[in-house]
Order: structure tokens, then C-alpha cells, then sequence
């Protein structure tokens, strides 16, 4: 499964699916080849993985506008820059995310969350990850340590958790989803990868729906649809009720996510971009 939730009043069901969107649906885009990651256990740094691909560089900065409903409820960012720190003489990015409420959402519901993975820049997988949650009195503190070559997450309580081989953060996530070749990508191709996501191994899940072009109020692009692989009865009625468009490009930038939840609807459209490392696919 893809989310899960426990049961809660309308304005957290809004607060938990709005501000994950960019943190949990769209990173999970791009799986393909109908391929799961591997889960042979690396002995060593030199065993770990190198992936080729030219799906983003460091100086990458995307931003998005999220709505609830008519209203627009905040804004989130993501920007990639060098990690500035060799971890086993390998070298790293650092992912930088923050999700803000704005307007009238803000008037009811104050929401302020950052995060922050630093991640092999060759294989891209996780292994410092931060996370900074304070909504509306909500609180979450994660420090995770991703000992890759062990298989092994310690948490910021002293607890060390097994995890299959290059398991993902939730942002390292994103960005290894993105590096997935597509363009031989079929309807109805189901795909999965491994994340590590409060205390818990988490397999995503994915199917791949098809090629359309939508339009935003930025542009019409390019797209390829996917849906996530959701829980039922809590948030979601069916797995149709969150869609994610991502660009049809080597870039693999989410464009449009949009979810039908039990209380309303959420949507989230890129606003923004820069430092891409290929031509977006905009019409």
C-alpha cells in the first residue's frame, strides 16, 4: 500500500494527504520496466550501486501550489544541490523540502514542515534523512542514518531497524523513481520499491495508466498518468481517486497530483522550475 492513516476528524485527513503529496505520492512516480529494486544485501561500499542517468542535477529547484477544494491551501518546494559530504568516499546531493499553508487555510491551520536527504549522488539512495513536522500542534522529529551497506536504518531514538538493500527515504524517493527509463512503459504495468518511512519498511506500488497532455494553469505538458497503489475506506473509496501526472521527459517532474479524499479533494500543480536537467516536455 502506498498511504495509510489512521482514522481522524476532517481538518487531519485534509492536513496529512495535502502536505504528503509531494512527500509521499509524487515520489513514488516513475517506476518502470516493470522491475522491483533489488534486495540483495551489499557487503561493502564497493558493492553498493552506481545508476546511469540524466534525469536531474544538482541546482534543480521545483515548486508547487496545493488546493483544497476552491481554496488554496500552500505552497511546497524541493531543491537539489551538492551534498557538500563524502560518505565512504562517495560522494552526495542534499535534497531541501519545505511545505508552508498560505491564505485562508492558514488562518485555521498552520502548517510548516521541512525536510531534508542527503543521498548518494551515483546510486542514488538515502543515507541521512531529516524530517520536521509542525502542523497545527502536530509534531514530528526524524533523524534517520541509512546504513546502506548493512542493510540498516538507526533512528534518532537509539533503534536500529533491518531494511532491504538501497532502501529509500521519502525524498530520496522521488528522485530515484525519476531515474527509471520509461519509454518502453506499458497500461497497466504495476511496479514497486522500498522505503523506509516512520519506523516501517513500506513497499510502493504503482500502475502505470497511460499518455496524456493536461493543462495547468502554468501550461499544457506532456504527460504520463500513473496511480498509486492506495488503501481503501480511510482517506481513498478506490485506488481512481489519486492520480499522478508526471512529464514525459527524461525529467520526470511531477507535474499535476490529484486526490479525491473522503471530505473533499486535493490537488497539487507544479507552479514552477529551474535548473532542469533536460527540456520539459510543454507544449
Amino acid at each position: 500500500m502506498l498511504l495509510r492513516y489512521a482514522p481522524c476528524n476532517w481538518a487531519d485527513m485534509a492536513r496529512k494527504t495535502a502536505f504528503a503529496l509531494l512527500g509521499a505520492c509524487s515520489l513514488s512516480i516513475g517506476f518502470a520496466q516493470g522491475r522491483t529494486q533489488e534486495n540483495n544485501p551489499p557487503s561493502g561500499a564497493n558493492s553498493l550501486r552506481t545508476i546511469e542517468h540524466n534525469a536531474f542535477k544538482a541546482g534543480e529547484k521545483l515548486e508547487y501550489v496545493l488546493h483544497y477544494g476552491l481554496m488554496n491551501a500552500g505552497v511546497a518546494t524541493l531543491e537539489l544541490k551538492e551534498g557538500g559530504l563524502d560518505i565512504l568516499g562517495r560522494k552526495t546531493l542534499h535534497a531541501h523540502g519545505e511545505g508552508h499553508s498560505t491564505g485562508a487555510f492558514k488562518a485555521f491551520y498552520t502548517v510548516n514542515d521541512v525536510y531534508d536527504s542527503r543521498f548518494d549522488k551515483d546510486g542514488v539512495f538515502p543515507w541521512i534523512f531529516t524530517r520536521r513536522v509542525d502542523e497545527g500542534g502536530y509534531l514530528i522529529n526524524q533523524d534517520y542514518t541509512f546504513m546502506q551497506h548493512g542493510r540498516k536504518v538507526n533512528t534518532q531514538d537509539n533503534k536500529s531497524f533491518d531494511a532491504p538493500a538501497h532502501v529509500q527515504d521519502m525524498i530520496s524517493a522521488f528522485y530515484y523513481a525519476r531515474t527509471w527509463d520509461l519509454r518502453n512503459v506499458q497500461a497497466g504495468d504495476e511496479f514497486t520499491m522500498d522505503l523506509f518511512m516512520d519506523n516501517e519498511n513500506w513497499p510502493l506500488k504503482m500502475r502505470f495508466i497511460g499518455h496524456e497532455t493536461i493543462k495547468i494553469r502554468n501550461g499544457k505538458y506532456r504527460c504520463l498518468k500513473f496511480q498509486p497503489m492506495v488503501q481503501k475506506g480511510r482517506i481513498f473509496k478506490s485506488n481512481d481517486d489519486l492520480n499522478v501526472w508526471i512529464s514525459d521527459d527524461p525529467n520526470h517532474v511531477p507535474i499535476l497530483v490529484q486526490a479525491k479524499i473522503l471530505v473533499g479533494s486535493i490537488k497539487m500543480e507544479l507552479s514552477g522550475y529551474e535548473g532542469l536537467a533536460n527540456p520539459i516536455a510543454k507544449e
